[in-house]
């Protein structure tokens, strides 16, 4: 499709995008209705995870802020505010690219001092949402990780990865990779209410499948699960059933988390769709971030019941430890692998 090239004074305003340090321009697509593209060089894209923080890793790169999923419930959304934009439409349509996020991160991992920590995408915006299918991030991502030996992880929810499959298998043979896909309902019509950006649960178990099939491990993130839409019995039976027939590896699952940002958006979606739940919520979250510790024990003795019935009890979970950083690549000769020679 034709793209439209504006001024990078783009929407919503020149003063909200005064904090985008090397945009280039905005862009804006018909078959992206409603959605600007601000396209920034970025400086880097390796980011430090505080040795304070319970993350599972070390480092992460995001090659796209903000995200056209627009799931309500998205713990992401606080951080377009950090761009003076609001955390709710804003986060859903005015979508920031690192367009030369592939050279920056073959640059960084070059470096003497790079120790080849653990590398995570996907834990703040997806790197395989509809975006990527124009800007095609990924593949040089994956190859400037690889290429240096750096082990690293992807979770999503967009079945674009499938494009990368055999890039990502290639890959797996010169270092460690963990795959993740985020699926925690099957209703498809209350998918569509949620997280209407994405691809259909039903897709997302194909997914899996093709995954599995790649010869690779798929663990499944289940979260959030959804107090009184998608915790009874019933949901949760018929998820993990269905992970377990798609070949899942492992299962993670837990409750909704309501942090600052997509607190007050998923709380406004609550109010519109589904107002009698409006009053439990006050109750069960009480103003905070989590539900109350009594639901959290009941929702976990419910989830390790499921895990049970469907064979993934004793399954190591996605990103079950910090990773650690582990010595460079050797050749044949015993020389560390120089950039650009796997592929």
């Amino acid at each position: 499709m034709r793209w439209q090239e504006q001024e990078p004074k783009a929407a919503p305003s020149a003063d909200a995008l005064l904090p985008l340090q090397g945009l280039v321009r905005s862009v804006q697509t018909p078959g992206f209705a409603g959605v600007t593209f601000h396209e920034v060089l970025a400086k880097s894209v390796l980011n430090k995870v505080p040795r304070t923080s319970s993350m599972p890793f070390g480092w992460t790169v995001n090659p796209y802020r903000g995200c056209s999923h627009a799931c309500v419930y998205c713990f992401a959304r606080k951080t377009h505010s950090y761009l003076d934009l609001d955390t709710g439409a804003d986060f859903d349509s005015q979508l920031v690219v690192k367009t030369n996020a592939a050279e920056v991160l073959r640059r960084e991992l070059a470096r003497p001092s790079w120790d080849y920590e653990h590398v995570a995408m996907g834990t703040n915006t997806d790197p395989y949402q509809r975006a990527e299918g124009r800007y095609k991030l990924m593949p040089g991502i994956i190859r400037a990780l690889a290429d240096s030996g750096t082990p690293f992880s992807i979770l999503t929810k967009g079945t674009l990865l499938a494009r990368d499959l055999p890039l990502l298998a290639e890959a797996a043979q010169q270092t460690s990779i963990s795959m993740g896909i985020s699926l925690a309902l099957l209703d498809p019509n209350l998918a569509q209410r949620v997280e209407p950006g994405t691809p259909s649960p039903k897709a997302r178990l194909e997914l899996v499948r093709r995954i599995r099939d790649a010869g690779m491990d798929c663990n499944v993130m289940a979260m959030p699960i959804l107090p009184w839409l998608t915790d009874g019995d019933e949901s949760l039976d018929a998820l993990f059933s269905a992970l377990a027939d798609a070949g899942a590896t492992s299962v993670t699952a837990g409750a909704l988390h309501l942090r600052p940002g997509a607190r007050e958006w998923y709380r406004q979606w609550l109010a519109r769709d589904y107002p009698q739940l409006s009053a439990r919520y006050d109750k069960l979250y009480d103003g905070g971030t989590y539900a109350s510790k009594e639901y959290r024990q009941w929702l976990a003795g419910r989830i390790t019941h499921f895990k049970n019935r469907h064979g993934f009890a004793g399954r190591n979970q996605f990103l079950a430890t910090r990773g650690a950083a582990r010595p460079a690549p050797k050749t044949a000769a015993g020389m560390p692998v120089a950039a650009g020679t796997l592929f």
